[in-house]
Formats: C-alpha cells, structure tokens, sequence
C-alpha cells in the first residue's frame, strides 16, 4: 500500500518524519513528492499511489484520471475546495479533511492582523485598543470558538452568528448569539470571517453587509478570498473612508487596493492562517493518521464528499 504525500509547499521535516513513522508502522510505504513546480510530476507520481496526502496542492479530474489505485485524498487542513469532490466521488476516491489542527494557528493570525491594523499597521500613529470593542465573529467553528477564546483574553465583547451553530454552544463559550449577518455586522466594530467558500457564501461578504458596519470598522479575512465579492468591497471603501480590511489571502484587486486604500488595507503575500511549526506538525500527522485507520478499519469520520 503505498501512501503519497504530494505537497508544492512542503510540509516541516519533523512533519514529514511524523508523517513517514505513523505510515511505516502501519506497514504502509510512503513516498514524497516536496516542491513539484509541474502538474505532470504530480500526474507520475499518483500513478500508483493508493492514498495521497495533500496542502494547498489542486486535485482535480486529470489528477483523478491519472490515479489509477488511489482509494483516498487527505487535504491537511481545514479547507477542502482545492479536491474536486464530485471528479472524487465519481472515481470512488474517499476526500477527506483534518478539522480543527489548524484553528489555534489560524486563530491567532486573525487577532495578530487585529491589533496590526488597529495600531494603523504600527506606522507610529495613535491607533485604538482592542479591549471593549464588539468582535463579531462570522461562522463559529473549530476556528472561530479560538477566536472568541483567545479574544476574550483581549477584553473584546465578543458576538457571534452561525445558521448551523446551536445558541448554547456559543453561551458556553461565553458569545452572545445573533440571528442574522446583517445584525451581526452592524453591531461590530470588527468582524473576522471564518466562513467556507460555498455556493451560498460566495461573493457574500459584499457592499449591503459591509456598509452596515459603525464607524472605523475593520473586516478580517482569513478564510477564503471567494466569499468577498471584490469589486464591492472597493467601492464600499471608497464610499467609506473610515473602513479597513486586512486578510491572508491576497485579493486578485491587490495592486489596485494598495494604490487606492493605503493605510487602510492589507494582505499577505501568500495564505499564512495554517503557516506554523504545530499546525504544520498537527495537520500531517493526522491526514497519515486518518488514512491509516481508513485502511485498517474504514474509518470515513472526515469525509467530505
């Protein structure tokens, strides 16, 4: 049984040698395919593969295709829209996710970019604090609940609104539960999404909810660059002088949003949300885990498709 991890950006050593030990003592082999910078060298070494463990790294149809004995895909990491589910499902390939290894790291990102851009992105200006602003938090999964969490540290009233989250799982948390995006934006002097790229939330985050917000608000974005609809989001900025928006996933408008909003806007170079040392560690040794209790049990607790 051969076990594929395939990664353009490769994992952290120990994450590979967590990875390889997990998959050895199983009694599976493992096989390594680290910064590929052509789809055809992932295309070879699928070929006979029988489970792949993936990043960011695209699997489609022709990848699909080219995978003959591939019974499972392993995205490691939260985020799964880079696996063509129904291509998957069709091929009777098992997708799965690892929810919840990288929400600390992704977590801590969001507030690191809060206090980035409330401190006018430390360019020696008076900023403002966090304590006692209204955190609205949309979507309250695995990486929302740190958010709170982490936010409550910070002093932050801290709000939330998820249609498929329980009221009494966000007041365990200590989050007061809204009822509607739009209640949830005008109330907050911040919001950090943490929802999926879907057909409903697609180009979502746009001018009607954000212009909703008080005065100063500040969007944070480190889920998926899909659900913010672009060219809204800049003529809302351009309307409202006082909204900033600060994300790890560079906008494709990036060039013109830094001309037009400086002071006012940021990304990262590249998507950092799950880009420590633990997640890395975390998010690896768990897509092996995962794939190894598939084969040995049929475990399929994670899939996705």
């Amino acid at each position: 049984m051969k076990i594929l991890v395939a990664t353009e950006k490769p994992f952290a050593k120990v994450a590979v040698d967590g990875i390889r030990k997990e998959i050895e003592s199983a009694g599976y082999e493992p096989a390594l395919l680290e910064k590929y910078t052509k789809k055809e060298q992932l295309l070879a070494a699928v070929s006979d593969a029988d489970a792949l463990i993936i990043r960011s790294d695209i699997v489609d149809a022709e990848v699909l295709d080219a995978a003959k004995r591939l019974k499972i895909v392993v995205r490691a990491g939260a985020g799964y829209d880079n696996i063509d589910l129904a291509a998957a499902t069709s091929h009777n390939v098992v997708a799965m996710n690892t929810p919840g290894q990288n929400s600390n790291a992704v977590a801590e990102l969001a507030l690191g970019l809060m206090v980035y851009a409330v401190r006018n992105f430390y360019g020696g200006t008076s900023g403002t604090e966090l304590m006692g602003k209204t955190l609205g938090i949309h979507a309250f999964g695995n990486v929302g609940r740190n958010v709170a969490r982490i936010a409550k540290g910070f002093g932050m009233n801290v709000i939330a609104y998820d249609a498929y989250c329980p009221d009494d799982v966000m007041q365990a948390a200590g989050v007061e539960a809204v009822h509607s995006a739009e209640e949830l934006y005008s109330r907050s002097n911040i919001v950090s999404l943490h929802i999926p790229a879907t057909a409903e939330t697609k180009n979502s985050i746009n001018r009607a909810l954000l212009s909703l917000m008080p005065e100063g608000g500040l969007l944070v974005n480190t889920a998926r660059k899909e659900v913010i609809n672009e060219e809204e989001l800049i003529q809302l900025m351009q309307e409202r002088t006082d909204i900033k928006y600060v994300t790890d996933i560079m906008p494709a408008a990036d060039q013109k949003m830094q001309e037009l909003f400086t002071g006012r806007y940021f990304s990262t170079p590249k998507k950092m949300g799950a880009q420590t040392a633990e997640a890395n560690i975390n998010a690896g040794i768990a897509a092996a885990k995962q794939i190894v209790d598939f084969f040995k049990t049929g475990n399929t607790r994670f899939k996705v498709n």
